[in-house]
């Protein structure tokens, strides 16, 4: 009897398989007869890789908002920052008034080595001009890059040389960088700030790591403010610097996928100072990783905003024509369960949801903010009370600071205004500001921004349709002064000298200073 039921069970289980195989055979076939039909049959002729491209989308539309089509085009932009590096001159360059400028060449890149400079402008690629020509900045890209080793011509402009330059690029892979500024914000503060998780992101953090403890770092902010992620073996082994040997950093879970777990190794270069980890409504992804690791295990304070909650593991299927799905496969967890990702059944409303959360007050009040007690964890070691439902809750809120918001300084900076008018400065004074500043600390400390640089900001303002607004002038004067300064340093040196100047009016940054260096009231 026993045998004749395992035998019927196991032919009603084949039934089943059978059928769910024989279901997706003619939903398929039905897709391919479509497609078939409309190319043979229909009235004009189609584009056959449109019609299933757009098949592709439709498609992936009907599930969550992180399943998505890259053409192949989208493919080689997208992967390019997280591989750490591409092929090219090597500058990072402005357009200025339909001219490239040069903000720095790229220490030892190709670029410097020939003679190119800060302040140069580049007026044509190989005889073809692309000042003066609206051309697109992918367009000049485009000829700017080009395969390791192949050379490239460029006319420059130098101020204070009546005859334009001619130089001879020979193009070689130029470093892109995660991580912004890595800085000592105070003499035993660390200060870092990762702006995505690439490739070579964790080697990155252990150089700034080393380079700042032999200047004396004992405790570490680790900025993650709007930072929407990346790859998830970056964002292991980041984790892996704070937590302890064989604590897990996350999980993940899917309907076809087993649970997957990563372990820490415990061998971190930062396990025992004390950690700050800044967050805000649009850290993502791998920032929610590593931001649920130190907080599940009590690790560090988390200070900030709700974070994004992206929370979905995409897995890349790449397509014969170079191009890719990004498929849906699971979902990451924190090490105490919680699932990172947000709830997204109402799809059309899921890209609004930082909208919607500056309207019911959560960007400017904690106590708007709430949790049923069902989503309600332990952290693994001291116990405490955090929340799973969609992103990481900070353990300080910071609110938003709307202070020196106004629509007269949103539409300078909209419009290109704050950075036109400290490019010009910069050209203007470039020697002179090297000479007198010699470190950007110094700069920090001692640089003024006067009324001569306030008034040509109001009058390029005016020359780009933004109308004088005196009550909001008054409004933003403090943020405005703080961003002319910042890019003036970052122009003179680097992203450190930007947020060396800018952090100060970062409430974020402040609180966690505030924190490290308050009267001892660190909790863990």
């Amino acid at each position: 009897m026993i045998i004749r039921k395992i035998t019927i069970l196991s032919f009603c289980l084949w039934a089943v398989a059978a059928q769910a195989q024989n279901i997706a055979t003619q939903a398929m076939r039905k897709l391919q007869m479509a497609e078939f039909a409309i190319s043979n049959f229909y009235v004009d002729p189609v584009d056959d890789n449109k019609l299933v491209e757009s098949a592709i989308i439709e498609m992936l539309s009907k599930l969550d908002p992180h399943s998505t089509y890259a053409n192949p085009e989208e493919v080689k932009k997208m992967n390019e920052p997280l591989q750490g590096n591409f092929e090219g001159i090597g500058v990072q360059f402005q357009m200025m008034e339909d001219t490239l400028l040069v903000i720095q060449p790229v220490s030892n890149g190709p670029s410097e080595r020939v003679g190119i400079l800060a302040g140069d402008r580049i007026t044509a690629v190989n005889d073809t001009a692309i000042a003066g020509v609206k051309m697109s900045t992918d367009d000049i890209m485009r000829r700017l890059r080009g395969p390791k080793g192949s050379k490239v011509n460029l006319t420059v402009v130098r101020r204070g040389v009546k005859e334009p330059l001619s130089f001879t690029v020979k193009r070689d892979k130029i470093p892109i960088l995660s991580i912004e500024a890595s800085y000592l914000i105070q003499p035993h503060i660390g200060y870092v700030r990762i702006d995505r998780f690439g490739a070579t992101t964790a080697e990155e953090f252990k150089t700034a790591m080393k380079s700042l403890q032999k200047q004396g770092m004992k405790d570490l902010i680790l900025d993650l403010q709007g930072n929407g992620g990346g790859y998830l073996n970056a964002a292991i082994d980041l984790a892996n610097e704070f937590l302890g040997q064989r604590e897990l950093i996350v999980y993940t879970e899917g309907r076809k996928s087993r649970r997957s777990d990563f372990y820490a190794r415990g061998n971190g270069g930062f396990q025992k100072g004390r950690l700050i980890v800044l967050v805000d409504e649009y850290t993502a992804s791998a920032s929610e990783i590593v931001s649920g690791a130190v907080q599940d295990w009590d690790r560090g304070l988390i200070v900030g905003r709700r974070s994004f909650g992206k929370g979905l593991v995409q897995r890349p299927i790449d397509l014969p024509d170079g191009s890719m799905i990004r498929l849906t496969v699971a979902r990451y967890y924190t090490p105490s369960g919680r699932c990172i990702q947000k709830p997204y059944e109402h799809r059309d409303d899921y890209g609004q949801d930082v909208i919607e959360r500056f309207n019911r007050g959560e960007l400017m009040h904690a106590d708007s903010i709430h949790f049923p007690d069902s989503l309600r964890v332990r952290t693994k070691k001291l116990g405490r009370t955090v929340y799973g439902g969609g992103g990481i809750m900070p353990d300080v809120f910071v609110p938003m600071d709307t202070t020196f918001y106004s629509d007269y300084h949103r539409n300078l900076v909209a419009k290109g205004v704050v950075i036109k008018c400290t490019m010009g400065y910069i050209e203007s004074h470039r020697k002179e500001l090297a000479a007198r500043y010699k470190k950007a600390e110094t700069f920090n400390e001692k640089f003024p921004i006067d009324e001569d640089l306030l008034t040509n900001l109001r009058q390029l303002g005016e020359q780009a349709g933004v109308k004088f607004d005196e009550a909001g002038y008054q409004r933003s004067l403090p943020l405005i002064k703080a961003q002319l300064k910042a890019l003036i340093a970052r122009d003179l040196w680097d992203m450190n000298g930007y947020f060396q100047v800018i952090n100060a009016t970062n409430r974020s940054v402040q609180k966690a200073l505030e924190i490290l260096e308050g009267d001892g009231t660190y909790p863990l």
